[in-house]
């Protein structure tokens, strides 16, 4: 698996990603995340994953060549409350399904951190959907982050969640 900085190329490859989650979310009748409509029929769902592209923080994981994964690190999501300190904040954290138990997902998760290290950053948040059976959270839990605070946008339930890099003394 290599990671590599993405761009405006890859804006069709981490939409079919999404609705590859969409179809296999829905198909389990979990539709509370992110509905049960692909992101790429989307028009704001396409502007926003263009945003990332181009926003300078979009990881591509590959695996043999072949998208597998994709962070977008930036500052903090304009629902969730600033830290009072700098950081990281993971914006999207989305895999293929094809590639599901690959371990794509903690090592994007391992580059933000690398990524906070390197900037001096000793702090690093997410959110994600905390509805139905809490399984995202405990994803984000086995590795490495904590819970912090608890959201709502409209009817949709979110859970912050953190990982604290040791501090760097010179």
């Amino acid at each position: 698996m290599i990671i590599r900085v993405g761009g405006l190329a890859d804006v069709p490859a981490v939409l079919a990603m999404f609705d590859g989650a969409v179809a296999w979310l829905t198909a389990r009748g979990r539709t509370g995340q992110w509905g049960s409509e692909p992101f790429s029929t989307n028009p704001v769902r396409v502007e926003k994953a263009t945003a990332w592209a181009a926003s300078g923080g979009m990881r591509i994981a590959e695996i043999d060549g072949r998208p597998a994964g994709c962070l977008v690190v930036g500052p903090a999501m304009e629902y969730v409350s600033p830290a009072a300190e700098p950081e990281l904040y993971v914006q999207v954290l989305i895999n293929d399904r094809r590639f599901h138990g690959r371990g794509v997902g903690a090592a994007l998760l391992e580059r933000a951190v690398t990524e906070a290290a390197e900037l001096g950053v000793s702090l690093v948040r997410v959110d994600c959907y905390a509805g139905d059976d809490g399984r995202l959270v405990r994803y984000y839990e086995s590795q490495g982050f904590t819970r912090t605070e608890t959201f709502t946008v409209g009817e949709w339930p979110g859970q912050i969640l953190e990982r604290r890099l040791p501090v760097a003394t010179g």
